[in-house]
């Protein structure tokens, strides 16, 4: 075991992030996950990703609190109404951006992984089926990892090499649950709803939540998600 090779993934509790434990894991990597606590008004994820750890393993799991709505400027983090029912092929990037969420996310993941001598990196960024955030694309994640190697004592000091691995970058949703599914993932455990209700029911129209049930009904998969009345489910 002690040739396993330690990688540092960054675990929200939803659909992605999961799908990249399971994929870390087949890797034979020693996962070590992060979750942060942001203030998101999603707080129903952090136990999301309680669930998915304990269900596919990891050699260790921690929650972080960063305080976002100090900073507020979304609608994940202020008192900014949640923007529903989006067309899919809409180029405006949404309120529920969250300003330099994964610059901030991927900065402690880096932190993680020079504590515990890893030099790769796990992030369910995607580019193909997502809400238009600038930092889910490539030239973000290789940026980061340009900064990464000048940043830390073990890049600058000893030459280490981080990698920023996005498995899920080019693929669709549809396509990321088939991989999942394939790998065990039970995403009846996972989260992805940015307004649940006061019964923690998904509300079925948010861009997340729509993006979710377009990929189970492509993949051809039942959805396991628990919808508010109303929304077709």
């Amino acid at each position: 075991m002690n040739n396993v090779r330690p990688a540092a993934i960054l675990l929200s509790g939803g659909l992605d992030s999961a799908t990249v434990l399971a994929i870390a894991r087949k890797d034979a990597f020693a996962c070590h996950c992060l979750t942060v606590d942001y203030g998101q008004r999603h707080q129903v994820e952090l136990e999301a990703s309680k669930r998915v750890v304990n269900a596919l393993g990891a050699s260790s799991h921690r929650i972080v609190r960063m305080d976002l709505r100090a900073i507020g400027g979304s609608a994940l983090t202020d008192d900014i109404e949640v923007p529903k029912d989006r067309k899919a092929t809409t180029d405006e990037v949404p309120n529920t951006y969250v300003p330099a969420r994964n610059a901030l996310m991927l900065s402690l993941l880096l932190g993680l992984a020079e504590v515990i001598g890893a030099s790769d990196l796990f992030i369910g960024a995607n580019a193909v089926d997502y809400s238009g955030y600038p930092d889910c694309r490539p030239a973000f994640l290789d940026a980061f990892e340009r900064m990464a190697a000048t940043a830390t004592v073990a890049g600058a000091e000893h030459g280490v090499r981080y990698r920023v691995h996005a498995p899920l970058l080019e693929l669709s949703k549809a396509e990321i649950i088939r991989r999942g599914t394939e790998l065990g993932v039970d995403y009846g455990l996972t989260w992805s709803c940015y307004d649940p209700s006061e019964k923690n029911l998904a509300c079925g129209h948010c861009d997340s939540c729509l993006l979710r049930r377009r990929g189970f009904e492509e993949a051809g998969i039942p959805d396991p998600t628990s919808y508010s009345a109303g929304t077709g489910h």
